[in-house]
């Protein structure tokens, strides 16, 4: 629709990401809020039918305080569940140098080709370089040396 503007959030609003890029949740996602709205109602009822709490100015801190208890152990579940469960069809490229690879598609000198890797039981594709700049033909063995953005540089085997 013309002069609407939208913000992907992958479908869910209420998944963050943490420094490591693990999916969470924060306290004011709608799940981890509902559950204190639902607790803190659920103490004031239980607290305004003891009569030593039967006071709104004594129950309502106490249900506030078992509130953001029950939400705390919520967000934290679900945290967990989260960086249990996380895997990744990505591999982390960082942790390629030094691993061995299969010329696909041959380099040519002071040129790119392809390099087929194995990374956490994956197969993976790669543009690839000769790091003294000759020639690689296809099927040789090669160790990956170095990575510079999407290309990756190679040495071929002894």
């Amino acid at each position: 629709m013309a002069g609407h503007d939208s913000v992907g959030t992958g479908g869910h609003a209420d998944a963050g990401f943490d420094s490591d890029g693990v999916p969470g949740i924060t306290f004011f996602s709608p799940v981890v809020l509902a559950t204190f709205v639902t607790a803190f109602g659920a103490f004031g009822l239980v607290f305004s039918e003891v009569k030593a709490t039967s006071s709104v100015w004594f129950n309502a801190p106490i249900s506030f305080v078992g509130g953001l208890g029950i939400a705390g152990v919520v967000l934290w579940l679900v945290n967990s569940i989260f960086r249990k469960t996380q895997s990744s069809s990505e591999g982390r490229v960082g942790k390629l140098v030094g691993q061995t690879a299969a010329i696909i598609s041959p380099i040519p000198e002071n040129g790119v080709g392809e390099i087929s890797y194995v990374q956490s039981g994956s197969r993976y594709t790669a543009p690839a370089r000769d790091e003294k700049g000759g020639a690689i033909a296809s099927g040789k063995t090669v160790k990956i040396t170095r990575i510079v953005g999407t290309q990756f540089y190679v040495e071929a085997g002894s």
